[in-house]
C-alpha cells in the first residue's frame, strides 16, 4: 500500500454538527473543478434539500463543474425507517432533475442485493483538492438543522494527490464501469439487471483500491518539515480487506495508549481479542461509545416501542458482558469505558487514535457487519512527530464532555432494568438464541 505525505497545516478538524454543514457549504460554494460527494444518503428532508439545490446552484454558476454523488442503491429509494412505502429519497432526486436545467449525477451502489445484507458505507467528500472525510451523511440530524443532532468527526485534508485517489477509485469502479445506475433519471435497471450488476461489482470491488499516482514535477514541493503520511484504505468482505487489516494492526503495534470511538458496541471477536491483548500488554485503553440513549434507534416512548428498538439494548447487554469479564483492568487502571451522552443527541463517531501518533480515521463502526458486509474506507495517519495532537485534543475536550466513565459492570443497565416491551422481546431472543444471528448483523 502506497502512501502519501503531507504537513500538519493541510489538516484542519471540525467539532460539531454545525460546523459539518457550514464548511460543507462552503466547499460545494468555491469549488471550481469537481465535486464528487460520497455518503451512506442524501436525506429528503431540509438540511438534503439545502444541499443539493447548493449543488445545482453551483453547478449554475461554474457550468463546467463537475457534480457526481454517489450513494447507496437502497437508501436511495427509501426513507427512514418505519416511514410510509414510497420512492424514498429518490422522489426528491427526480424533482430536483426535473426542476433545474443543469445536470448533476446522482449514482446509486447496490453493494448487496438486500440493504440488510451489505451497503454503500464510503466516506469522503472531493472539492477540487480538499478532501472533507466525515462518517456522517446529509440529513436534519447530522446536520443539526433543528435542536436535535448526531456527533461525528470531521477532518479537512488539502491534497490533491489524495483527492485524485478518491476520485479515481469512485469514477473507475462505479461511472466506467456502468454498474451504478443513476437515481436522478426515471429509468432504472429491471430487477433482473440489477441483480447482474450487483454480483459483476461485487467481483469489481474485491479487486479494487486505492491507488496513489505519483505528482508531477510541477506539483512536487520541496522536503516537508515534520511530514505526516497518509495510506487511504479499502474494505470490502471478511477476506483480505486492507482496512480490517489496518486497524487490527495499528491496536497490535500500540504501545502506551490507545483510544477507540465505536458508536455501537459490538467488536468482531478477533478485533476483542487485540484489543485485550494490548490491555494485557500495559496499554492503556479508552472506549468511547455512544450510551443506548445516544443511539440513532432507541425509543424514548415505549408506548411507540417496535422491533427496530432493541437495537440499543442488545449493544448495552454485549458491552456489559465485556465490562464484567475484563473488570480486572478497569480495576487496575488500564481500562477506560466512557459512554457518551447528552440530552435527545445521538453519536456516531468512529476511529483509533495510537500513541498520539497513528490516527485511523475511518466510516467503519467497527462491528461484524463493518468487519465482513458493507464496503468500508478510511485512512491511517502517521505523524512521528505527534504534532497532529495540538488540533485533535480539541476535538477530544468537546466529546469528552458529555461521557460518564463506567468504573464497574454493574453502573450498566441489565434486562431486569429496561422498560416491560424490550424486556420482553430480549427474553424471547435470548430463549431462541437469536441474539447470535443478530450480532453478525448489528
Amino acid at each position: 500500500m502506497k502512501n502519501l505525505v503531507i504537513s500538519n497545516a493541510d489538516i484542519e478538524v471540525f467539532f460539531t454538527p454545525a460546523q459539518y454543514k457550514q464548511q460543507l457549504l462552503s466547499l460545494i460554494a468555491n469549488a471550481r473543478q469537481r465535486i464528487y460527494l460520497t455518503a451512506l444518503y442524501v436525506q429528503d428532508d431540509d438540511a438534503g434539500r439545502e444541499i443539493l439545490h447548493a449543488l445545482y446552484q453551483a453547478k449554475a454558476k461554474t457550468p463546467a463543474l463537475d457534480i457526481k454523488v454517489f450513494v447507496d442503491f437502497h437508501r436511495g429509494q427509501r426513507g427512514l425507517i418505519g416511514e410510509k412505502e414510497s420512492l424514498g429519497n429518490r422522489a426528491l432526486y427526480l424533482a430536483l432533475a426535473q426542476q433545474y436545467q443543469q445536470k448533476i449525477a446522482i449514482y446509486g451502489i447496490g453493494v448487496k442485493r438486500k440493504e440488510l445484507f451489505g451497503v454503500l458505507h464510503l466516506k469522503g467528500m472531493v472539492f477540487d483538492d480538499v478532501l472533507f472525510y466525515t462518517g456522517a451523511s446529509i440529513n436534519d440530524i447530522y446536520m443539526q438543522q433543528g435542536s436535535r443532532y448526531r456527533l461525528d468527526r470531521y477532518y479537512q485534508i488539502n491534497n490533491s494527490v489524495l483527492t485524485s485517489s478518491f476520485c479515481h477509485y469512485l469514477t473507475n469502479t462505479f461511472v466506467k464501469s456502468q454498474l451504478a445506475p443513476l437515481l436522478n433519471e426515471v429509468e432504472l435497471p429491471s430487477p433482473v439487471q440489477q441483480k447482474r450488476n450487483i454480483i459483476a461489482l461485487k467481483s469489481l470491488l474485491k479487486k479494487t483500491q486505492y491507488q496513489i499516482f505519483a505528482p508531477s514535477n510541477e506539483q512536487k514541493s520541496t522536503v516537508i518539515d515534520k511530514p505526516i503520511s497518509i495510506i487511504p484504505l479499502i474494505g470490502y468482505g471478511r477476506r483480505k480487506n486492507n482496512l480490517n487489516k489496518v486497524i487490527r494492526k495499528t491496536i497490535r503495534s500500540s504501545q502506551q495508549k490507545l483510544t477507540v470511538f465505536t458508536p455501537y458496541f459490538n467488536l468482531p471477536p478477533v478485533l476483542a481479542r487485540d484489543v485485550v491483548n494490548a490491555l494485557k500488554r500495559g496499554v492503556h485503553i479508552t472506549l468511547v461509545v455512544g450510551d443506548k440513549t445516544a443511539n440513532d434507534f432507541y425509543i424514548a416512548d415505549e408506548s411507540a416501542f417496535s422491533t427496530i428498538g432493541i437495537v440499543p439494548y442488545i449493544y448495552e447487554m454485549l458491552l456489559k458482558r465485556f465490562v464484567k469479564r475484563y473488570q480486572n483492568f478497569i480495576d487496575k487502571g488500564l481500562l477506560n469505558i466512557h459512554l457518551w451522552q447528552h440530552e435527545n443527541n445521538s453519536f456516531h463517531l468512529k476511529g483509533i487514535i495510537s500513541d498520539d501518533r497513528y490516527h485511523l480515521l475511518t466510516g467503519s463502526n467497527l462491528n461484524p457487519r463493518a468487519w465482513a458486509l458493507d464496503l468500508e474506507n478510511g485512512m491511517l495517519l502517521d505523524d512521528p512527530s505527534e504534532e497532529l495532537m495540538v488540533k485533535v485534543a480539541p476535538e477530544l475536550i468537546e466529546i469528552m464532555e458529555h461521557t460518564r466513565k463506567i468504573n464497574h459492570f454493574s453502573e450498566l443497565n441489565s434486562v431486569s432494568d429496561y422498560p416491560d416491551k424490550p424486556k420482553k422481546l430480549l427474553n424471547k431472543i435470548r430463549l431462541t438464541q437469536i441474539d447470535r444471528i443478530l450480532k453478525r448483523f448489528l
